[in-house]
């Protein structure tokens, strides 16, 4: 340990009596590092997946846009005819010409726009294959592979001695399910609720881990996203509200409390807007939890770079170092959290259903 302290502190101090020098040999000027298109432009959506580049031309894989333009027909067309535009250009694809806004625009930032006779951008009718949705698809495709296999042996023979798939299969189901699902739900309703709460609860936690891994086909940042947590949490908000039983309803709606608050219908307002509110928490817990780690691990990369083009190479040799073990670190404190994100929506989700389940105690 002390052999790799040294080590650190040697680099260090070499980087700090060379960056001197460094700066004043880059006299030629150089393009202004873009640090907002670069922290967004890799946690946000994007139309391709970009890999590396090799001679300065971008090594990608294009996904198909799909769009429908306001007053026009549907186009469908690969992204590489858009992604590797240049400033001020556009493609046109049967009559009506396209470009993605840059990720430091004021409107749309990130998104492909049409742009119009008069020079003017829309927004069109979008359900292009995005990275997103395709980290969705690869989610869905590798939980059917790791589930459906044990369920099948297990519906094949029932009492057979389960293999070690099988075995590790059950120890994650029934973690989730005896520890998250059954304290909180009547138990003889768990059966009718623990297939959608096992679902979300693996859903979001291995598109939390494939957000970490940085190389394709993985590093989508999926419930990074806003409409994505928005469709969870009304996922939670359906179950929670539809299957409702009466005694919740009469909680809400016509509450235990004196007549004259019932004459002045305070209470049911208040019911009716924390209805709302529960899976707004839960939408905005996980949405901003998975995006602030993903920004600050894009932020730590960023600073070897703006450091090095204030300061010279030097500096951002230094930086580097430092933002290496501050990335590690964050990582790992990131694989916790994809954990820990999955628990406390899965918890909390149960816990909605739960109450909206349980019957009154009558004496």
């Amino acid at each position: 340990m002390r052999n790799v302290l040294k080590h650190i502190v040697f680099f260090l101090l070499i980087g700090l009596l060379f960056a001197p020098i460094q700066g004043f040999a880059d006299e030629a000027p150089k393009e202004k590092f873009d640090a907002k298109s670069f922290i967004f432009g890799h946690t946000g959506d994007s139309y391709c997946f970009h890999i590396t580049e090799i001679n300065e031309h971008p090594v990608c894989v294009w996904l198909p846009v799909i769009v429908k333009c306001k007053g026009g027909g549907w186009h469908c067309f690969s992204s590489k005819h858009v992604c590797e535009l240049k400033d001020s250009e556009t493609f046109s694809h049967n009559g009506a010409n396209f470009f993605i806004e840059p990720i430091s625009a004021d409107k749309y930032p990130g998104k492909l726009v049409e742009v119009k006779a008069d020079g003017s951008v829309s927004r069109p009718f979008d359900i292009s294959f995005t990275k997103n949705a395709f980290g969705i698809f690869l989610v869905c495709a590798f939980l059917l592979a790791f589930f459906l296999p044990a369920a099948r042996k297990y519906k094949k023979d029932p009492m057979a001695q389960p293999t070690k798939y099988q075995g590790l299969v059950e120890w994650l189901t029934y973690t989730v399910l005896d520890g998250i699902i059954r304290p909180n739900i009547p138990e003889k309703k768990v059966k009718k609720f623990a297939p959608y709460l096992l679902t979300v609860f693996f859903f979001i936690f291995f598109a939390n881990l494939f957000g970490l891994i940085p190389f394709f086909p993985f590093s989508a940042n999926v419930t990074g996203n806003l409409s994505i947590t928005v469709v969870l949490a009304l996922l939670t908000y359906f179950f929670v509200n539809v299957f409702g039983n009466r005694h919740y309803w009469k909680d809400i709606l016509w509450p235990d409390v004196p007549i004259f608050l019932k004459a002045f219908p305070l209470m049911p307002i208040i019911e009716l807007i924390s209805t709302i509110t529960k899976p707004f928490a839960l939408m905005v817990r996980l949405f901003a939890n998975i995006l602030a780690g993903h920004i600050v691990i894009m932020v730590l990369m960023a600073l070897i770079f703006i450091i090095g083009g204030m300061y010279g190479a030097g500096m951002g040799g230094v930086m580097s170092i430092v933002s290496i073990f501050m990335t590690i670190f964050m990582t790992a404190l990131e694989l916790l959290v994809a954990y820990i994100q999955a628990y406390v929506f899965t918890i909390l989700s149960s816990l909605f259903i739960g109450m909206a389940q349980h019957e009154p105690e009558h004496e």
